[in-house]
Order: C-alpha cells, then sequence, then structure tokens
C-alpha cells in the first residue's frame, strides 16, 4: 500500500531550532554578562549545546519532566546551584531572545506547497504541545498539519514505537502507510521504521555513514523520493 501521510519532526527538521537557540543564546548572553568558567563566546555555546544534548536525553528517557530539563540545562551550564525559580527566570530571559530567532528552513515552505493535496501531513515531537503548537502558529504552518502529537502529553517519546504508533492511530492509519521525516537517525529514521513506518533520515550536515536508512540532505529531494524516484531507492523502500 502506498505512502498516505507524512509524519514530521519539527526542530533542525523543518524549524531551524539550532540556528535559533544559538542566536538566541549569543543575544542572552551579550545581555546577561559572560559566565564564569569560558574563555570565549563560541565555547561558551558549544557549551550550552551540549548541556542541551545531555539534559535533553534525560528528559526522552523519563529522568526529568520537561520544566526540569530546562531548569538543569541552566545549573550545569553556570555551574552553580540556583533555586527553581531562579533558573526559571534565567531561562524565561533566554527565550526572549531564542523565539526572537525563529525561523524556518528555507526548503520548507515550497516542499510542503508540493505536497499539499498529495500526502496528508502531521507531527511527531518530542517537546510539548504547548511548545510546539505555539512555534507552528507563530511560523505560521499550524494549519498545515492535520494533528500535532508530543511526547509530554503522550508520556513517551521517541523512538519507543508507541510514540509513532499514537501519531499513526491520530491520523487512523496503519504505520506502513506513514512516512516520517527527521534529523536524527536513531530517535527519528530508525526509530520509524522499527515502528513499521517509512523513516527518512534529513541529514542536513552531510554526516552520511547510514547505508541501512532512507537518507535525503534537503527537503527538496522529499517530493522525487516519495513519488519513486529510483535515485534513493524508492522501489524497494516504498513498494
Amino acid at each position: 500500500m502506498p505512502i498516505r501521510a507524512v509524519l514530521w519532526d519539527i526542530d533542525d527538521t523543518i524549524f531551524d531550532y539550532s540556528g535559533a537557540d544559538r542566536t538566541g543564546m549569543r543575544k542572552h548572553l551579550e545581555h546577561e554578562g559572560f559566565p564564569e568558567g569560558y574563555d570565549s563566546l563560541e565555547r561558551a555555546l558549544d557549551a550550552w549545546k551540549a548541556v542541551t544534548d545531555v539534559q535533553w536525553a534525560r528528559f526522552a528517557a523519563g529522568e526529568l519532566d520537561f520544566q526540569q530539563q530546562r531548569r538543569e540545562r541552566v545549573r550545569a551550564f553556570l555551574g552553580r546551584g540556583l533555586s527553581d525559580a531562579e533558573a526559571d527566570e534565567w531561562f524565561g530571559r533566554h527565550a526572549t531572545h531564542y523565539e526572537a530567532a525563529w525561523a524556518l528552513f528555507p526548503d520548507t515552505l515550497p516542499v510542503l506547497d508540493r505536497l499539499a493535496g498529495t500526502f496528508r501531513h502531521a507531527v511527531l515531537s518530542n517537546s510539548s504541545i504547548h511548545n510546539q503548537d505555539r512555534k507552528l502558529r507563530a511560523l505560521g504552518v499550524r494549519d498545515r498539519f492535520e494533528a500535532v502529537v508530543c511526547a509530554v502529553e503522550l508520556g513517551i517519546s521517541k523512538p519507543d514505537a508507541g510514540a509513532f504508533h499514537a501519531a499513526c492511530e491520530v491520523l487512523e492509519l496503519d504505520p506502513h502507510e506513514v512516512a516520517y521525516v527527521g534529523n536524527e537517525p536513531d530517535i527519528d529514521a530508525s526509530g520509524a521504521v522499527a515502528a513499521g513506518l517509512t523513516g527518512i533520515w534529513l541529514d542536513r550536515e552531510g554526516r552520511g555513514g547510514r547505508p541501512e536508512l532512507v537518507r535525503i540532505t534537503g527537503l527538496a529531494e522529499l517530493p522525487g523520493l516519495l513519488a519513486g524516484d529510483t535515485r534513493f531507492g524508492a522501489p524497494d523502500t516504498f513498494g
């Protein structure tokens, strides 16, 4: 049976999360003052990303709730104990600058336009509905998606098969009728495949090295892939 719907990741797939987060933190530190323990702004920005990756993994594993992972990011980055209120306030000041930098990737709208009417569309994110619904509305694309399904409300995160199946249930489609597009090879593409969906790894950075995965390096390649473009091995993958 052919693919009938595309299920999308948001951050670093259609939305330039990394760019917005780095720009927002740069602006935040310019206003907040440079934290102790870092010898350059670039090292501080790299450290913030590393801390975010660690604490987000703890959230995905169920060790922290959504608000706790934010607080732990702030505490680890600053290297000192803060009360919950202090950590929330610091993160909130950062969020103001981060949200001011929100932007879709340039290839997002053209591809959504090309696929409109041919495939149904929904979102599965490892964040919260509060954050992601608001983000999609601010970016002007919420109405492109039938549903936004998020880990915080589900109680399970990608790559757990249950997260993918929950999104398929919302669409009332079987997993083999759904393609999942995301920027993480394991959490997104491999997780989707294990759950019975067609997983597509959006490798914007050109990392490569995962021949077992269906891989694209930009969203402009997606319509051809879904249409059965043999350059991507589509006949074997999509039938």
